[in-house]
């Protein structure tokens, strides 16, 4: 009967070491697959980062100007910009804070 449950006990740990093995294997393989996954998207997102500092940089943005549209574009100062609103038919003139200007 000792022999019965000894030969039991190590058949049962050979069986729960495999699964746990199995298990493991499956784990690792899916980190490794989501490490890869991250590495790639890390080199993508440096390379999107890159060029948008680039393209978006004053002096190609001047380059850009002269090469595209001439003479078309000028530089505005942002606090002189105006919205423009519409209310019961009327045209409503605000200042960039909001304010407002006049009624048409």
């Amino acid at each position: 009967m000792k022999k019965f449950f000894l030969i039991f006990f190590i058949i049962f740990l050979i069986i729960v070491t495999t699964v746990t093995k199995n298990s493991t294997k499956s784990l690792e393989s899916k980190i490794f697959n989501a490490k890869e996954n991250i590495s790639i998207l890390k080199n993508k997102y440096e390379l999107v980062l890159l060029d948008y500092n680039y393209l978006t940089t004053p002096k190609k943005l001047i380059e850009y100007q002269s090469k595209y549209f001439e003479d078309n574009l000028i530089s505005l100062d942002i606090t002189k910009i105006k919205k423009i609103k519409e209310e019961n038919n009327e045209l409503i003139i605000l200042e960039s804070n909001n304010t407002k200007i006049s009624n048409e």
